[in-house]
This record gives C-alpha cells, structure tokens and sequence, in this order.
C-alpha cells in the first residue's frame, strides 16, 4: 500500500465552494481500480490549506490507472480551478506504524 500526499493551497474565499466540489470528485477517485481510501483535513492555522491522503494499492493505481482514466477528466474539471499555486503530489510507503498501544 502507498499514501498520496498533496497539500491542496486553495485561493482565498473559495474554500466552501471547493469543499462542495470535491463531494462531487470523491465519487470520481473512489471508483478506480487499486482505490483503497481518501482522507481530506483543513489546516487550523491556515484555513484555506487542505490536506489530501490518499490510500493506494501501488502507485501505478494512481499514476496509470485514476489519471489516465476519463474519470480524472472530470476530477480536474471540478478541482483544479481551485489550487494557486498547483499542489505537488508525493507518494509515500511506509516503513514503521506505531499505534498508542505500542508508545507506551
């Protein structure tokens, strides 16, 4: 499993209008082959600053299949218009996961 990470800079006074937006891509991503989950949290500091998790099952399951599929098409359409400046998406893998239990 791999997590997508991008912090998504939405322009200022847009933010509700993307939150709504993105309600209407989640369905979008989540029907792609390899999709394992999607996590999206606001910056208390800076509200405009969305962070987007995402779970996969490799990369090329969002790399190939989610943006090469008519899919994306219509996630840019809803989403893109929104970001200044364009995010930058990294994919990570875990290496170690600790859960409280194991803290203490």
């Amino acid at each position: 499993m791999i997590t997508e990470h991008a912090l998504l800079p939405v322009i200022i006074g847009m933010e509700d209008e993307f939150m709504a937006a993105f309600e209407q891509a989640r369905p979008l991503i989540a029907a792609t082959d390899g999709f394992l989950g999607l996590q999206l949290s606001r910056s208390i500091e800076t509200p405009n600053h969305f962070l987007l998790l995402a779970s996969w099952e490799n990369v090329e399951a969002h790399t190939v299949g989610f943006r090469g599929s008519s899919n994306y098409v219509q996630w840019k359409r809803l989403l893109h218009r929104f970001y200044e400046p364009f995010p930058v998406v990294e994919h990570f893998e875990a290496i170690e996961h600790l859960s409280a239990d194991r803290l203490g």
